[in-house]
């Protein structure tokens, strides 16, 4: 309890109301919480996780301490539920357990999530139909990270229930599984099958573990910092108003949007799965270089790996999956997508967004060539054939235009938006406000991509290079990056895009 304080009093001192990886109170917290907690190991072994929990607790409270009491009720709900499902044999009561874990956990996540937008979608059937209602909508702050942790307490209890792993009766390893601070608030969402057991497991400070997670922070920082943030502004002009911009500029705007969510979720991917690295903890990779796949099922392979696998064990093929007439193939390959575009938010954009890809993956699904692509790009060339080539330029062009129906208001700005690019004037200079500032931007993303190209066999892109280049080599790149980082980051911490879902 002690430790728990003094990072309590520190904080507080901060004055931070969130602690943003992207932040200089982070950059603080952490060197904090790493020096306490592998003190703890070496000397308190068994107390290792009270650090973790207090730390993860306090990092999420400040956010909004209100909503611990929901992560502590998931936490409670589904570490009993576990315990009593063991218990119980192969009839009905084991399944009814189940049943209050998956019904109470997306009651909640229904609650702050949907309510309202349930509501209003009734609200106008109703109008619709001649007979008007008025609707009080709830005033719902949407706790961050609910919809991670959410479906990583129900990953528990359904593993539980299929009897793939035993349940825990150590409750503060298993709390701290669910509030992990590095991926707790925006993924990747972890099995238990693969987290929980190291919360119980002895650990060691290992130094090539460390500078590895080092290393990844390093690249993920890159990749908010100066793409994904060097990248908004511009997709701020172009979007808030795309009726005033010609079609260089919208395809322009469409083309960043997709380099700025990449940057950005994929680097708060990189810099949780370094943290953890730093305390001893492998996380599940969770991109792996989805802008060089030739086919949209290779890209759902390969981009937001936890909730597509997720997806894909706990409902896809629970449905039937690949089994089964073509016509229940379809239904369940629809409600996959269309699921997972509704899990990213409480609006038909979104909706729109899953039916998109839905569409673009049933033709490959009928010509059986979903499962062509299952290797990474030229593993044996530093280039890409001519064939692998135009197939990735296809596949991103594809990405890219649904990514505008997941960046717009609503659907008709979507609509108006994507049905204005294919005009004479996409050969026209862009008109939109300081494009010609935006040449720099231009250039980083080209390094942005040959990195990641060069590093492409690994579980991140600039892991080669401990194994490739020499020690004054390396270090200048670092500086370089550094320094990049230095140079575009803004003057203010921005939250990462996925913080809202």
């Amino acid at each position: 309890m002690g430790i728990f304080f003094i990072v309590v009093t520190y904080l507080m001192k901060c004055n931070c109301t969130k602690v943003l990886f992207n932040s200089l109170d982070f950059a603080l917290f952490l060197p904090i919480v790493f020096s306490l907690y592998w003190l703890t190991v070496s000397y308190l072994p068994k107390r290792s996780n009270f650090v973790v929990l207090a730390a993860s607790y306090f990092f999420y409270g400040m956010w909004d301490w209100r909503f611990l009491s929901l992560i502590l009720f998931s936490t409670v709900l589904d570490y009993c539920l576990g315990i009593a499902i063991s218990k119980q044999g192969q009839g009905h009561k084991r399944k009814r357990l189940l049943m209050l874990s998956v019904v109470a956990n997306l009651g909640l996540l229904g609650v702050f999530k949907y309510y309202n937008f349930f509501m209003d979608s009734v609200q106008a059937a109703f109008s619709f139909a001649g007979h008007p209602f008025d609707f009080q909508a709830l005033s719902i702050v949407l706790p961050v990270g609910i919809s991670f942790y959410t479906f990583q307490t129900l990953s528990y209890t359904i593993d539980v229930y299929r009897n793939k792993m035993r349940p825990t009766h150590d409750f503060v390893a298993f709390a701290s599984f669910v509030s992990f601070f590095p991926q707790l608030v925006a993924g990747p969402i972890e099995r238990a099958t693969n987290l929980l057991p190291q919360f119980y497991s002895p650990r060691e400070f290992r130094y090539g573990q460390a500078v590895d997670g080092m290393r990844q922070i390093l690249w993920g920082l890159f990749k908010k910092m100066v793409i994904a943030d060097g990248c908004a502004k511009y997709v701020d002009i172009i979007f808030e108003s795309p009726a005033s911009h010609n079609s260089s500029a919208l395809a322009i705007g469409a083309i960043l949007f997709a380099f700025q969510i990449y940057g950005d979720f994929s680097g708060y991917s990189d810099i949780a799965i370094g943290t953890a690295r730093l305390f001893g903890f492998d996380l599940m990779q969770n991109f792996a270089f989805p802008y060089f796949s030739r086919d949209i099922a290779e890209f759902w392979r390969r981009w937001h790996i936890s909730l597509s696998t997720w997806f894909r064990d706990y409902l896809y093929i629970p449905l039937g999956g690949s089994r089964g007439s073509i016509v229940k193939q379809l239904r369940n390959i629809a409600i996959i997508f269309i699921v997972s575009g509704f899990w990213h938010g409480a609006n038909f954009t979104f909706i729109a967004w899953g039916a998109f890809h839905a569409a673009l993956f049933i033709p490959l699904l009928l010509a059986n060539k979903n499962r062509v692509n299952l290797q990474i790009v030229s593993p044996d060339s530093n280039m890409p054939s001519f064939a692998d080539a135009t197939k990735m330029i296809s596949t991103f062009c594809l990405v890219s235009l649904g990514w505008i129906l997941f960046r717009a208001d609503s659907i008709s700005i979507a609509s108006s938006y994507i049905a204005d690019i294919p005009t004479l004037t996409l050969f026209d200079k862009p008109n939109f406000k300081e494009a010609s500032s935006a040449n720099t931007l231009y250039i980083l993303i080209l390094f942005f991509l040959m990195i990641e190209w060069m590093g492409r066999r690994g579980q991140y892109a600039i892991e080669f290079i401990n194994r490739k280049i020499q020690r004054k080599a390396r270090w200048a790149f670092y500086s370089f990056l550094i320094g990049l980082i230095g140079l575009f980051m803004k003057t203010e911490e921005t939250p990462f895009i996925y913080f809202q879902f």
